[in-house]
């Protein structure tokens, strides 16, 4: 009998290495697509503004690698939570944006969103959308931050929670969560943003996880559209979206997706990411 191995979820460190390449054009195509966030912009506009990027980039965007889905990102405006597809939608001041994307290398990928308000909305209605993306952002880096001293990978959803229930009352959304990533965009193990039994998979070295909290204002219930992928609130209210890859090696943590490796996001926090050698 041929007897088959799962894969390990922990990275050597040469593999570890070779996700920061990835990581890093994740990284840039996003700050691209920030960058052009205007009223007036189609979400296809934005679309292919990331494409280019990765590809200029030496990377190919992983989301077309995802069967029966031929976007570089999804974008999800105001009651959608993720995976809005770009097309022809015109971006209107005040909406509530969260663009997701990832880019593989040689193999690696990454994998990262974030979201923004546009600018010229009505002050009240952009006060309020810009505290929940402030609330999601918030948790996403007290997750990391976690992560960096944890010793159970469960104790990312516990900070999360705890993050976003001290800044008002909001919705996490349930259905769907952080994974592992490497070789494929989505791996083992999940990582939940909201509190959950036991303690999960040990974290150490050669951990690489997507931590990517979704908060809304209202209800967590949702439903998918007709396109079989736009994902909304229920009651329609707004939501907001955050993540970044995350990698433990032997020597700290380290932001994968940010060019700095989260140095900024984690400082409040009194966390120093370390560089992976």
């Amino acid at each position: 009998m041929v007897r088959f191995r799962k894969p390990s979820i922990y990275k050597t460190p040469d593999e570890l290495r070779a996700m920061v390449r990835p990581g890093l054009l994740t990284a840039a195509a996003l700050d691209a697509v920030r960058s052009a966030i205007r009223p007036g912009i189609t979400t296809g506009e934005l679309d292919a503004i990331a494409e280019l990027t990765i590809r200029d980039g030496g990377g190919v965007p992983n989301f077309q690698l995802v069967p029966g889905y031929r976007h570089t990102l999804c974008v999800s405006v105001n009651d959608e939570i993720v995976h809005g597809i770009p097309g022809e939608r015109v971006l209107q001041p005040g909406d509530l944006v969260s663009v997701d994307a990832g880019a593989e290398v040689d193999g690696w990928n990454g994998d990262s969103a974030f979201t923004t308000v546009v600018a010229g909305g009505d002050a009240t209605l952009t006060k309020a959308r810009q505290q929940l993306s402030d609330t999601t952002e918030r948790s996403l880096w007290h997750g990391i931050a976690a992560l960096a001293s944890a010793k159970h990978l469960h104790e990312v959803g516990d900070a999360v929670e705890d993050a976003v229930d001290e800044t008002g009352t909001w919705g996490i959304v349930e259905d769907f969560t952080g994974h592992g990533i490497g070789r494929s965009m989505h791996e083992d193990p999940p990582v939940f943003n909201h509190r959950v039994r036991g303690g999960g998979p040990a974290v150490r070295p050669g951990l690489v996880v997507a931590i990517e909290p979704m908060v809304t204002a209202g209800t967590i219930e949702n439903t998918t559209d007709a396109d079989d992928w736009t994902v909304r609130t229920r009651d329609g209210s707004d939501a907001a979206h955050w993540e970044h890859s995350v990698a433990v090696h032997a020597d700290g943590v380290w932001v994968l997706t940010a060019a700095d490796g989260g140095a900024a996001g984690l400082a409040p926090l009194g966390v120093t990411p370390v560089p992976i050698a």
